[in-house]
């Protein structure tokens, strides 16, 4: 049986967090799934272990390689592309917006009986204790490990896999999904400083809707076009990482900094108030957040706003988390 330390680590938020030795540890207690990373580390010319710390500024340089929806040409590129053409006009045009935007949304991709199962499904694995939030009291990390209509009809929607796939222009693998039953109220921020890869660029996200978002219950906030930004990573700001440690502010820190980033932009956000079964899926740089919420909870009933998100990295990359300077540990 494979043992992660991050496991114990859900529901924990002190010091030992800020260790980086405590996640080589679990690095080598994975390395069935890590060393698949060296022939990757030799071909990007990391040359460090598969076991260590690993950050944005270990690579000497970096790949000129990028998903073709962020070349200048992607336009052009993508009219050329035979697979474009099989989607319907509508999807065509939700294909040109991500490119130029950074999202899309599918509107009623998942039919409203499977979303009733899955939210009577979390229900039940909460109450018999198989799924649990971690640390932040809000985030269920992974439902896919237990629940198959988690993994089948959402993670692994066949269709939503087919267009993440064109959009990347690499087959993808579901790495990561997070269940909320209360809005995150999370500041902005931008996938890559959690989920990085080497070439840049090579992760997507897909978020399911999985009751109405109202502006009371803390809908998803989103702004367009912020994916064409720079990527902020740990050396952008006063992260405090230091040889043995990373820092233990280092997540209000970023949070400050693309606060400071929204600010001198002028960048507007857009409010995600969607149905259930609706998905917005976003470019790996798009800047994005929780909203406050507004409503008020009547005694013995809480403002829920159930949704999950679903992170895919791709294959023939190098893929790591920047902020927690470790490798991200891919077991499919």
């Amino acid at each position: 049986m494979n043992f992660s330390l991050q496991r114990l680590f859900d529901r924990y938020s002190g010091f030992l967090r800020t260790l980086k030795g405590v996640y080589v540890l679990n690095n080598l207690l994975n390395s069935t799934y890590l060393k698949r990373n060296k022939g990757l580390y030799q071909q990007f010319g990391l040359k460090k272990s598969v076991y260590s710390p690993i950050g944005y500024h270990d690579f000497k340089e970096h790949s000129t390689e990028v998903p073709w929806i962020d070349r200048p040409d992607a336009l052009e590129y993508m009219e050329r592309q035979p697979a474009y053409h099989q989607f319907s006009p509508a999807l065509q045009a939700k294909i040109r917006q991500f490119i130029q935007e950074g999202y899309l949304i599918l509107e009623g991709l998942v039919p409203q009986q499977e979303v009733n199962a899955l939210n009577q499904e979390v229900e039940q694995l909460l109450k018999t204790g198989k799924a649990g939030y971690n640390f932040t009291g809000r985030k269920i990390f992974n439902l896919f490990e237990h629940s198959t209509l988690a993994s089948e009809r959402f993670f692994k929607r066949p269709e939503l896999l087919e267009l993440l796939e064109f959009l990347m222009g690499k087959k993808v693998i579901p790495f990561q999904s997070l269940n909320f039953m209360v809005g995150s109220e999370q500041k902005a921020h931008s996938d890559l400083i959690h989920m990085t890869t080497e070439p840049p660029g090579y992760l997507i996200a897909a978020w399911y809707a999985l009751e109405p978002c109202t502006p009371e219950n803390g809908p998803l906030l989103y702004y367009p076009g912020s994916h064409r930004l720079p990527f902020v990573s740990t050396h952008d700001y006063d992260s405090g990482n230091g040889t043995f440690t990373l820092g233990q502010e280092s997540n209000a820190r970023y949070e400050e900094r693309i606060a400071s980033l929204i600010q001198e932009k002028g960048l507007q956000a857009s409010t995600f108030l969607a149905n259930p079964g609706d998905v917005l899926i976003w470019h790996s740089n798009l800047l994005h957040a929780g909203s406050p919420i507004l409503g008020k909870p009547t005694p013995g009933k809480e403002i829920t706003r159930k949704s999950m998100v679903c992170h895919y990295f791709t294959e023939e990359v190098i893929c790591y988390h920047e902020m927690l300077q470790r490798p991200a540990i891919i077991k499919n």
